[in-house]
């Protein structure tokens, strides 16, 4: 049965793990910094989640397509957390290292390739369909709202009982929203009984789907190189170029993060009220030159906490409308009896930028912009007069350059004559 109210108590149950996932993620960041000194590290613990996760889809469209959703989100959902209960175990023994963290985020990109697509298609069986927009709204509200409460409460938790607290509160959320999708929410489908076809041959559907659908597929592939600008910077090292202008100030970066949320929130908040965009491709791509133009380029010249904290809110803003239209074009366009398939093929072809841009991003920032910026030369004065000087400097000139590139990617994609054919959809 169909139903809008089902969607919402699931969504309020994803949300508390999601929260305890959050603040995990950023109390090991902190970690591994604190740790390193690097920002080639932190990107690692990017690399070792996203690699995986590009790997495992291309087979687990079929294997989410062929078996049931709701046992695939819980199965997925209960490997993850043994990997946070490992890195417990290790932390209490006094025996954690980097590379524990670096496996553990494996298991999570393995186990997110299956629970993301499941939990795609299971959406569009719970939900009416014209209520997919206001879900993807609440959605980015949701994510965006974990953002802003997740350092704060990171923060306390840490001071009050450090690590193992945390990673307790990690699992406690998670039993919750296992508890939820197990006893109270119910996926209807039904299972056909198609002929064994290998797990190749299932992502094949979905490249062939978007060979012959031009449109998604040029716009998978304007996403994966905006994804591409947007790990360089944005979502890699952000959290570095902070703790380094801000003399690894925590209390400032989660001042950042906090409005990031912010930003988002509010987004998914207008997205979740408004009616359905008639422009859904112009709105993707207007979406995404906003958030370069007015997040990365602010990000950049910024020198103090309230110049970053604007970027962060600036940046997220428009997100959520450039996520709810991709949705929207995805759901209308793709049939219900290969969407698994579609969405493993997309996760594959629209994020394989990612890990490049990760580890790029930390490469350049570690061995070529950081030391050019200190080297003294001409185009490093030239350069620190409009992001600054000192450390975190070299960071904020790749903020510099993604703002620049993204902005004008993004207006460039819109005049592709297949691409603004999806605003008729």
């Amino acid at each position: 049965m169909v139903s809008f109210y089902r969607y919402v108590v699931l969504w309020l149950s994803q949300g508390v793990s999601q929260l305890g996932s959050s603040m995990t993620a950023f109390a090991l960041v902190l970690w591994m910094y604190e740790q390193s000194s690097s920002a080639l590290a932190v990107s690692v613990m990017s690399f070792c989640q996203f690699v995986p996760f590009l790997l495992v889809s291309v087979f687990a469209g079929v294997f989410v397509d062929r078996h049931r959703k709701k046992v695939v989100m819980l199965v997925s959902d209960a490997v993850a957390a043994l990997a946070s209960l490992s890195v417990l175990v290790f932390f209490l023994a006094g025996t954690l290292s980097p590379w524990h963290i670096y496996l553990m985020n494996v298991i999570v990109g393995i186990t997110t390739a299956f629970q993301q697509p499941a939990a795609s298609v299971a959406v569009a069986k719970i939900v009416p369909e014209d209520k997919l927009s206001n879900v993807s709204g609440m959605n980015s509200f949701s994510s965006n709202l974990v953002v802003v409460f997740s350092p704060m409460l990171a923060a306390v938790f840490f001071s009050a009982g450090g690590l193992p607290l945390i990673l307790f509160c990690d699992l406690l959320s998670f039993l919750t929203a296992f508890c939820v999708l197990l006893f109270l929410i119910a996926i209807p489908e039904e299972l056909g009984r198609e002929e064994f076809v290998s797990p190749f041959a299932g992502i094949g559907v979905g490249f062939r789907f978007l060979k012959r659908e031009k449109g998604i597929l040029y716009l998978m592939v304007t996403m994966a190189a905006l994804n591409f600008f947007s790990r360089l910077t944005y979502e890699n090292i952000l959290s570095p170029m902070i703790l380094a202008r801000s003399s690894s100030d925590s209390v400032v970066l989660g001042s950042v993060n906090g409005c990031m949320g912010i930003g988002g929130i509010l987004g998914g908040v207008l997205v979740s009220v408004k009616g359905e965009s008639r422009k859904k491709a112009d709105l993707i791509y207007r979406s995404a030159a906003l958030s370069f133009l007015l997040g990365d380029l602010v990000m950049a010249v910024g020198r103090n906490v309230f110049f970053w904290s604007f970027a962060a809110f600036a940046a997220s803003l428009p997100l959520p409308f450039l996520m709810a239209a991709q949705n929207l074009i995805l759901y209308k366009k793709v049939p219900e009896a290969i969407q698994g398939r579609v969405f493993a093929a997309r996760n594959v072809l629209q994020f394989c930028t990612i890990p490049f841009g990760i580890l790029l991003g930390g490469y350049l920032a570690d061995h070529v912009f950081e030391p050019l910026m200190s080297s003294g030369i001409g185009i490093a004065d030239f350069l620190g007069k409009i992001v600054g000087t000192g450390a975190g400097s070299g960071m904020a000139v790749m903020f510099l350059c993604t703002g620049i590139c993204g902005f004008f990617m993004s207006i460039a994609a819109l005049s592709n004559k297949e691409i603004q054919k999806l605003n008729d959809c």
